[in-house]
């Protein structure tokens, strides 16, 4: 392994993407039970945030021969899933138009903000585990296969996600706004 290849994995970016990351899988993992209003709030705040970090990396490329252990089974990946479908209830689907698929439908094809946020999850947690376990070459090859999925996958999911969480805070309806103070209360 070169030592500049090494290096990359030490880069003060790098350190940030990786303490909003591990911030961001904190988050997600005790979700359970939250206030929806809390947890859009919350969520609206680490997404830009994750996004931002992620554009920001410095080019990586992998070195090793295998592909770094992932951490996140499916059993994991569902209990997430259906956690945070479970706090967003009602506003958990969302149309999306900007699915490769749309352009042989004529109808806008459905997701849903907790497979999304899941989805992100999972990337982020597999990357997160092994770069604490601290051994450059693999952390290198986790930052290298983050940073390419973030191109093609969960960046535009995380993009896609935003839309739609901006859309559950802004457009609470009066009624919903005095359903949400009354559970509160």
């Amino acid at each position: 392994m070169k030592k500049k290849d090494s290096q990359v994995i030490f880069d003060r970016n790098v350190i940030e993407f990786v303490t909003v990351a591990a911030e961001f899988c904190k988050f997600v993992e005790q979700a359970e039970g939250s206030k929806r209003t809390n947890f859009v709030d919350t969520t609206l705040k680490l997404l830009p945030l994750l996004y931002l970090k992620a554009s920001m990396l410095p080019p990586c490329e992998t070195i090793g021969d295998e592909a770094p252990e992932t951490f996140v089974t499916e059993e994991t990946y569902e209990i997430v899933r259906m956690n945070l479908a479970g706090i967003l209830a009602d506003r958990d689907d969302y149309l999306d138009v900007f699915v490769s698929d749309m352009k042989y439908s004529d109808q806008p094809i459905t997701r849903y903000i907790s497979e999304d946020l899941a989805d992100i999850y999972q990337d982020i947690k597999d990357f997160i585990f092994v770069f604490q376990l601290g051994l450059n070459e693999t952390m290198n090859d986790s930052l290298a296969i983050c940073q390419e999925n973030f191109r093609l996958y969960w960046g535009q999911k995380l993009v896609n996600t935003l839309r739609a969480l901006h859309e559950v805070k802004y457009s609470n309806t009066q009624e919903e706004e005095e359903e949400e103070e009354d559970i509160e209360d």
